[in-house]
């Protein structure tokens, strides 16, 4: 079929929540995509952070085939061998302790907002705060996010997201959220009341804009939930698996938050997220408290295993650093010649910043063969495959200087 062909029959039975695209990808290989009509791409998108190990890697399509042949699915009334050999691969490399295995960081994000919700009544939070907070009687619900955030689609993670572009059309939203801005811990602390519970937060806000963390700032959010007993959960939904230079991204800023929250890379393109937990914590989910019918099974596990041991034993969290700064330095030599203000990030999650509206110019990328997305309107954001070379970056820098010259 054409990416016409495609496109019309999509058309016609797909709900329309993706809006009008004019591309339909058929065959990957590495970093690179072709498209129905034999257009052959350079993917610095990574299918939003999923493809870590880029397109179809070996090792991970004779995972799938050889669990594809011998078990899909059974459901988590029976312990599963590849869900368990992922758990144990994920806690030994964290500094958390149990897992939850679920489809969507979406659903990850749910856990550990009910779960946050669930511990705070199980340990009494509200009796162990009566020095700090007048007792009002009421269990400890509220959880604090960021400005900019992005936590998922469902209701509940719309109403985390503190972006009212999302919330549009699905009003009322749901209670137990507050709102301040990324980096400002004075806001936060104002924040904090006797309903608190948690504090939820992107060490890198991806989708917001590429948005950093100042220095201290992950470490004081540390400091205040210690000090008024709260949960610290980190979204690490696009940040872990390598992608900042550490297996988790929360290991590059020397934070160690309760929960951690993960989903994208780390089923290489099979549906998986996880909710990863404290003991103590995780103590609170008991049989009937939670649960997910796909979450963990066979095949999926057995994908994110095999990318969890090839992210690992190829080192590529160094080689996110390494090809992190040459893309960056790549992208700041642009500045120079085009309305570049600056390129932020960390590793392999880049944002190129601009002066003007970024949307013609990453349609312009595509367009010549670059996959790269704006996000925040003025943000070209990049993340691709945490084994890509120098030949890679400076093909794309390539491509987005053409791109520039041709738009801008």
């Amino acid at each position: 079929m054409t990416t016409a062909e495609i496109k019309a029959m999509a058309t016609e039975y797909i709900i329309n929540t993706y809006g009008d695209r004019n591309l339909a990808f058929v065959k990957g290989e590495g970093p690179y995509l072709w498209d129905a009509d034999g257009k052959k791409y350079l993917d610095f998108l990574g299918g939003l952070a999923v493809n870590g190990l880029g397109h179809c890697h070996p090792k991970v399509v004779e995972a799938i085939r050889e669990q594809a042949g011998n078990l899909l699915h059974t459901s988590n009334l029976y312990y599963i061998q590849p869900q368990a050999e992922l758990a144990k691969l994920l806690i030994d490399n964290s500094d958390m302790d149990q897992c939850f295995f679920c489809n969507s960081g979406a659903e990850a994000n749910e856990a550990a907002i009910k779960l946050a919700r669930k511990y705070a009544k199980d340990v009494d939070m509200r009796s162990l705060r009566l020095d700090i907070f007048e007792d009002d009687g009421t269990d400890p619900y509220e959880i604090i996010t960021m400005d900019n955030s992005f936590h998922g689609r469902t209701m509940a993670t719309i109403t985390a997201t503190a972006q009212t572009k999302y919330h549009v059309g699905f009003e009322p939203m749901l209670e137990g959220f507050a709102y301040v801005p990324f980096d400002d811990l004075e806001a936060t602390e104002a924040a904090i009341n006797s309903k608190t519970c948690a504090i939820l937060v992107e060490p890198i806000q991806s989708e917001g804009g590429v948005n950093m963390p100042s220095d201290g700032y992950l470490q004081g959010l540390r400091e205040l939930c210690d000090k008024y007993n709260l949960l610290l959960i980190f979204d690490e939904v696009q940040t872990a698996m390598g992608r900042l230079g550490t297996f988790f991204g929360y290991q590059s800023y020397g934070v160690v938050p309760d929960v951690i929250t993960m989903a994208k890379a780390l089923g290489s393109g099979v549906p998986i997220g996880a909710m990863l937990a404290k003991r103590k914590i995780a103590e609170s989910f008991v049989p009937g408290t939670h649960a997910a019918t796909f979450g963990g099974n066979p095949l999926v596990t057995a994908a994110a295993a095999t990318t969890v041991r090839t992210i690992l034993e190829e080192n590529l969290a160094v080689n996110a650093v390494k090809m992190g700064n040459y893309l960056a330095g790549g992208l700041m030599e642009l500045k120079d010649k085009y309305p570049v203000k600056e390129v932020r990030g960390k590793g392999l999650l880049r944002g190129l910043v601009m002066d003007v509206d970024a949307k013609p110019l990453a349609a312009q990328c595509i367009e010549n063969g670059l996959v790269t997305i704006c996000t925040n309107d003025y943000v070209l954001r990049f993340l691709p495959p945490l084994n890509i070379n120098a030949g890679h970056v400076e093909e794309a820098v390539g491509i987005v200087e053409k791109s520039m010259s041709e738009v801008l």
